[in-house]
């Protein structure tokens, strides 16, 4: 999988498979950084832009290249457009790889879509999704739709795969993953997933029902 100009990335996470994020099953891929700070968000352990998580973009795409049956690759964060160089070389990345295969690539954005467009160097990276989600998230306005996180944003299909599997808003409702990983720091669980609202506190409440007691919460800080 050709690498592009060499770019590295901040980079939250990878996940693989990612059920809840798009039809199919996918890679996950969360940017790490945002300065929206959208107020209810799930994932704000994303927002600061530590540099000690830099890699470089070749091994974001080794990684996708070496996963099996992909129906998909989900971009989020954080907030993947406030690394524009990274992203552009990430997806032509992808796009030159799934060439021989329908793997749609699906893009998480707290800009809204007209924003975006208004950018020459959005408007580039936008040719290179099939898909995207746009638009800041609005916790009142969480409404239970199946991909986006509140009735605000907008679903955006970008090309025929895109139009294909993205042209209705209609899956089976919200899905939530629940994910454990053991590190240096002892164990971790992460969410995958948009929430409905209480939705945290529910998880929460089962998980010290069966003996898990969660420390800090990051959609708490």
């Amino acid at each position: 999988m050709n690498a592009g100009g060499g770019a590295s990335v901040r980079l939250a996470k990878l996940h693989h498979p990612v059920t809840a994020l798009g039809p199919g099953t996918r890679a996950g891929i969360w940017f790490q950084g945002c300065t929206l700070a959208c107020p209810g968000c799930l994932s704000r352990d994303t927002w600061e832009a530590d540099e000690s998580l830099r890699i470089p973009v070749s091994s974001v795409l080794e990684w996708v290249a070496g996963l099996p049956g992909l129906d998909g690759v989900t971009i989020s964060g954080g907030e993947p457009f406030q690394q524009p160089q990274a992203l552009r070389e990430l997806l032509e990345g992808l796009r030159e790889w799934r060439s021989s295969r329908p793997v749609d690539i699906l893009v998480y954005s707290g800009y809204v879509i007209s924003r975006l467009s208004r950018n020459q160097e959005s408007r580039d990276i936008l040719k290179l999704c099939d898909a995207v989600v746009t638009g800041p998230y609005v916790e009142r306005l969480n409404d239970g739709s199946p991909l986006r996180g509140s009735a605000n944003q907008q679903l955006v299909p970008l090309s025929p795969l895109g139009r294909r599997r993205y042209g209705s808003d209609e899956m089976d409702g919200r899905r939530m993953q629940v994910c454990v990983e053991d590190g240096a720091e002892g164990r971790r669980v992460y969410y995958i997933g948009i929430p409905r609202r209480g939705d945290m506190d529910r998880l929460s409440a089962v998980l010290d029902g069966a003996g898990v007691r969660a420390g800090e919460a990051s959609w708490r800080l």
